[in-house]
């Protein structure tokens, strides 16, 4: 088998480049496992903030209505 140079193929080079490869594949592997727990990071930060969110809606009408009843005894009196 030969390349394009005229140079042939050999067994040790195709080696090399199976070896080149493989490495690349690991190197691919930790990037995505960096990325991939930057985005569990983030999806958890979103759920939290989602959570904190509706908390805080719940804690400001709970704050209105007492607001309501404070007003409504102190127009009473």
């Amino acid at each position: 088998m030969s390349g394009q140079s005229g140079r042939s193929t050999t067994l040790e080079f195709l080696a090399q480049q199976q070896a080149k490869i493989i490495n690349e594949l690991a190197d691919q592997r930790a990037d995505m496992a960096v990325l991939l727990a930057i985005v569990q990071r983030l999806d958890g930060s979103t759920q939290g903030l989602v959570g904190e969110d509706r908390a805080l809606h719940g804690q400001i009408g709970r704050f209105g209505h007492r607001l309501r009843r404070l007003e409504t005894a102190a127009g009473e009196t």
